[in-house]
């Protein structure tokens, strides 16, 4: 999963991942995407996502007790956007479990 989120985003300049430990990955997969259905393109599964801002993109992968997330955007000051935007959303469904959301950058 993570290598074909990884391969879809290479398009993109600017991307940033983050593995979320959580005991209900599909579940917040879930949320995010129905959340934000309502006002930009989604597409899910109970097992995978995508999420098309118009400033940037957001993919994201259920594993065992983990959630991938890749973001990716034309420039570095919409990559911040997304990584905001995901996570922020993503601590407020998830606030019984303390999540914690760490992203890293690839090289640019």
């Amino acid at each position: 999963m993570m290598v074909m989120m990884m391969a879809q985003a290479a398009s993109s300049r600017f991307t940033s991942m983050a593995r979320v430990a959580t005991s209900s990955p599909s579940r917040y997969l879930g949320q995010l995407c129905k959340h934000f259905a309502h006002k930009v393109p989604v597409s899910h599964d109970t097992e995978t996502g995508r999420i098309e801002f118009p400033f940037g993109l957001c993919e994201l992968a259920a594993g065992k007790d983990m959630l991938a997330l890749c973001v990716s955007a034309v420039d570095a000051e919409a990559l911040s956007r997304m990584e905001d935007v995901i996570a922020s959303h993503l601590t407020r469904f998830a606030f019984r479990e303390p999540l914690e959301v760490v992203w890293s950058r690839n090289a640019e």
